[in-house]
């Protein structure tokens, strides 16, 4: 029988360490619920401070410094504001995406992280059908990675626009941000609550900084664990009663790429959840009305609302660049190596 001996000393001093015992990179944005208070203030004091810059200065900060956008799954505003943010700042950038690449020939994530380092890169920004996938890719490369959706998971970059949003509606500063700035402020999200990362992160952020947030939506989309995530969170199945009870309202799509396997039948769920102008004047007429996109006219809300007066939609797009600005110079310390 051949005996099996515990490594030396001296082996195990240089043995390669298990993937998931290695550290990731301190500047890495994977999950909202890592942030503390001070940390989601100095983002968003960060991104104030980026957005009035002088162009031109903005432009040395991340001169040369080199960002790889490795992108599993469409995307048009996180995409886009990722690289024009990288750009502002000076950044070079490479994207990276599944149907030009060799992930198209079954490389792993971690073989085209480790590819895309020993090439240079110094940050990654990733998008994956696959929850977990940035805290692997972290681990496998030490470098930076900056969440920008892992399946049904999370997607803080989202909550933290999201946010900066709000607070510019309820005119709170970024340097009053604390555990209190929106105690009193109950958000609703409706929709898709399953299968929305987005959901998730803003459920982390907001209620650590006070506010309330009612899940709604029908139970195939919503199961009764979804206040699990946090304190501070709730479940209201009726979409007007939810309205009367909120001063800010969040509308997530049908997800129709991840619902197989459930039977919804959508005009039952346009008459009980979608925000029109009518559900939205009767029962919330003061309330923002915000959508992380993309929008499906028609099904969870209606042009009227997302086109009206009290839609927030293009102020939160707006808010993409600033927020990730901050976010990819906090991931590289906002100057040269």
């Amino acid at each position: 029988m051949v005996e099996i001996r515990r490594p030396s000393r001296k082996a195990r001093k240089f043995s390669a360490p298990s993937l998931f015992q290695l550290p990731i990179h301190p500047g890495s944005a994977i999950s909202a619920g890592d942030f503390s208070v001070a940390q989601v203030r100095q983002i968003l004091l960060a991104a104030d401070a980026l957005e009035r810059e002088d162009p031109l200065r903005r432009a040395r900060r991340l001169a040369k410094r080199r960002v790889a956008l490795l992108f599993y799954e469409a995307s048009t505003r996180t995409r886009t504001s990722f690289e024009l943010a990288a750009k502002a700042l000076g950044a070079d950038t490479t994207l990276v995406s599944s149907l030009s690449s060799s992930i198209e020939k079954g490389e792993s994530l971690r073989d085209t992280g480790i590819t895309l380092k020993a090439l240079g890169a110094e940050c990654i920004i990733l998008r994956s059908p696959y929850s977990g996938a940035p805290y692997l890719l972290a681990q496998a490369t030490g470098l930076p990675v900056l969440n920008a959706g892992d399946g049904m998971a999370e997607h803080p970059s989202q909550a933290l626009l999201d946010l900066r949003t709000i607070l510019q509606l309820r005119g709170i500063r970024a340097a009053a941000v604390n555990e209190r700035c929106l105690r009193g402020i109950t958000l609703t999200i409706c929709g898709d609550i399953l299968h929305s990362r987005v959901a998730r992160s803003n459920a982390l952020l907001l209620t650590k900084l006070g506010a309330k947030v009612i899940f709604c939506g029908p139970e195939k989309l919503l199961p009764e664990n979804a206040t699990e995530i946090g304190p501070g969170i709730s479940i209201e199945r009726d979409f007007e009663v939810a309205l009367r009870r909120s001063q800010m309202v969040m509308m997530l799509r049908i997800q129709a790429e991840r619902l197989a396997g459930l039977k919804i039948d959508l005009d039952d769920y346009r008459s009980r959840y979608q925000a029109n102008a009518e559900r939205i004047a009767a029962c919330a007429p003061k309330a923002p009305v915000l959508h992380p996109g993309p929008i499906i006219r028609g099904m969870e809300i209606t042009s009227e609302v997302a086109d009206g007066p009290r839609s927030a939609i293009a102020a939160q797009v707006a808010n993409g660049v600033p927020i990730r600005m901050a976010l990819l110079a906090r991931a590289l310390k906002g100057g040269r190596r």
